[in-house]
């Protein structure tokens, strides 16, 4: 049987918000929002967190969110990091999501996986970022164990190895069936992965006031389309690129 599960990357140690997966809102942290709404997938969800000692705290913290279980490897080499989760897990098939996204919806993630499975292809790659229609914080990849095994052979670059995944795909290289999941209205303007203190601002603001762990990701859009003094607060939050 096929076992598929989810893996999320998580650290206190953030460059621009450190402890940010444990800062609450709603009751609850941002890494057991995270957890939480992962499951609506269906799939056990795992958290593979650094061997530092700053992290230490992120053990009992995802086991008492809901994880499944914990694995523990280097901070930088992010892609060694998943490939040895993967095989602690016994994986067939990762779905690679980030534990600073606290809205993720996990009713997205499966029918990313759907679509995985439904392309048949050993060598697919599934995402919602490769044509970037919904906002930031609902991002989640979809790829074989193999795929990921081979990446952590091959790839070399420093940005393969701390974004696990540009290895994958750049298919006109290696290969990789690539597949867009894409929304019909573009929502990429909004943004709700927490990265600064003007990020907090947003998610808290939406969970505190109106809820926003229990709404879907078309809820909270929707939401967002009607307060643009809320989006308004991290508009211009700029991203991190592949190069740091």
């Amino acid at each position: 049987m096929t076992r598929v599960g989810v893996v999320s990357q998580a650290r206190m140690t953030s460059t621009r918000l450190p402890g940010k997966v444990l800062l609450e809102a709603g009751g609850a942290s941002v890494l057991a929002h995270h957890v939480k709404r992962l499951g609506w997938a269906g799939y056990p969800v795992f958290v593979a967190t650094t061997s530092n000692a700053a992290d230490d705290v992120l053990v009992s913290a995802a086991r008492d969110a809901g994880a499944a279980e914990v694995s523990r490897g280097s901070e930088h080499d992010v892609l060694s990091r998943f490939a040895e989760a993967a095989r602690a897990f016994d994986l067939d098939v990762v779905v690679r999501v980030t534990s600073d996204c606290p809205l993720i919806d996990g009713n997205m993630v499966r029918q990313g996986v759907e679509a995985y499975f439904e392309l048949g292809n050993p060598r697919a790659f599934v995402s919602n970022t490769l044509d970037r229609t919904y906002p930031r914080g609902f991002d989640f990849e979809v790829f074989s164990a193999e795929l990921l095994y081979e990446a952590d052979r091959f790839g070399d670059a420093p940005a393969e190895r701390e974004h696990v995944t540009p290895y994958m795909y750049a298919s006109d290289r290696v290969g990789t069936s690539l597949h867009s999941i894409r929304r019909e209205a573009d929502a990429s303007q909004f943004r709700l992965t927490l990265d600064t203190s003007a990020d907090w601002a947003v998610i808290s603001l939406l969970i505190d006031d109106h809820s926003a762990h229990l709404l879907t990701c078309d809820q909270i859009i929707e939401l967002l389309e009607e307060r643009p003094d809320i989006a308004g607060l991290n508009a211009d939050v700029h991203q991190k690129g592949l190069d740091g």
